[in-house]
């Protein structure tokens, strides 16, 4: 039987992308089914739906294309040259929407699946570490892919829905995050190990209102801390560097080109002497965050109550 094109118009080779896509990805799959039986009547019955929607289906696509598909002989059809160039394609793309919703469903999995994470660099040696084996041993096989950067790049990768949660500091107020106080870092003053307070343990922050400071760069957390410390001991400081990380300003500090006001190290670093600062309180909050309305998967959803559950036992001691 020869196939009678209708009346009505079909998508022109200038029609947008998005239209084609629209009208097209329903019918794939019918199409895929008619092509590997090459039987209408079969094809439906191993789809589940009924023959007159499937061969309405595919007369639509053959309008919609402007291209016959099919050459057909009763409920029997065999592709065209076409039809055949056609299925090549189909097949590879419905293969990719497969692969990708087997990822998905393996993203959620609540034994195996994958948390998004993003953390401070500073949080980065040891305190995630700790966090994530110490998640693992009630879900050994729950993956996690980390990012490590400064809160403001967090928060936007957050919001762009790249990341689950972050540990973050200060901790956000924003109307589209929700975020959680977990606990306080104690910032101290980090002098070269020959400096005229380097034999302190103790020093208030207005005894270095004449240092050079070298400090992380506009945009960071640790950076408007220090700018608001110093601004309540009285001064503004000098600023001779600024770096995008915590150990590389200690080096800095260590080569005697500065001092800087950052957290405990993960490892004593030589060459530098760290002093309690007793007034005024230099502190960081550490808080976690997500977007708010945006739906867990069941393992962000575990690791998010894991880490609400170590509020004030966050870092180590």
């Amino acid at each position: 039987m020869v196939h009678q094109y209708s009346s009505q118009a079909h998508l022109s080779r200038s029609g947008d992308t998005e239209d084609i896509v629209a009208l097209l990805a329903p019918r794939l799959a019918y199409f895929a089914g008619v092509a590997r039986t090459e039987h209408v009547t079969r094809a439906a019955q191993e789809m589940q739906v009924p023959q007159s929607t499937l061969s309405r289906a595919m007369v639509r696509l053959e309008q919609d294309l402007g291209v016959d598909l099919f050459a057909r002989r009763g409920r029997t059809v065999s592709l065209t040259p076409a039809g055949r160039t056609f299925l090549t394609s189909v097949d590879r793309a419905l293969a990719e929407i497969e692969k990708a919703a087997d990822e998905v469903r393996a993203d959620a999995d609540p034994a195996t699946g994958k948390v998004a994470f993003g953390f401070l660099h500073t949080l980065g040696s040891e305190t995630v570490p700790g966090l994530i084996r110490a998640f693992r041993a009630d879900h050994p096989r729950v993956r996690f892919s980390l990012v490590q950067n400064y809160g403001e790049a967090m928060l936007e990768r957050l919001r762009a829905g790249e990341l689950d949660l972050c540990l973050t500091s200060p901790v956000p107020d924003a109307p589209d995050l929700i975020a959680r106080r977990l606990d306080e870092q104690k910032l101290r003053l980090v002098v070269p190990a020959d400096h005229r307070l380097a034999t302190r343990k103790r020093v208030r922050l207005a005894e270095a209102a004449d240092e050079t400071f070298v400090t992380l760069e506009p945009g960071y957390g640790l950076r408007r801390i220090t700018d608001d410390v110093c601004k309540e001991a009285g001064f503004r400081p000098r600023i001779a560097f600024e770096g995008e990380e915590a150990e590389t300003l200690r080096g800095l500090v260590a080569a005697g080109l500065g001092v800087a006001l950052l957290p405990p190290p993960a490892v004593p670093r030589p060459g530098v002497a760290e002093l309690t600062v007793t007034a005024p309180r230099a502190v960081r909050e550490i808080g976690v965050a997500w977007l708010d309305g945006h739906p867990d998967t069941p393992p962000v959803a575990a690791f998010k109550q894991f880490l609400l559950s170590r509020r004030g036992n966050l870092l180590p001691t």
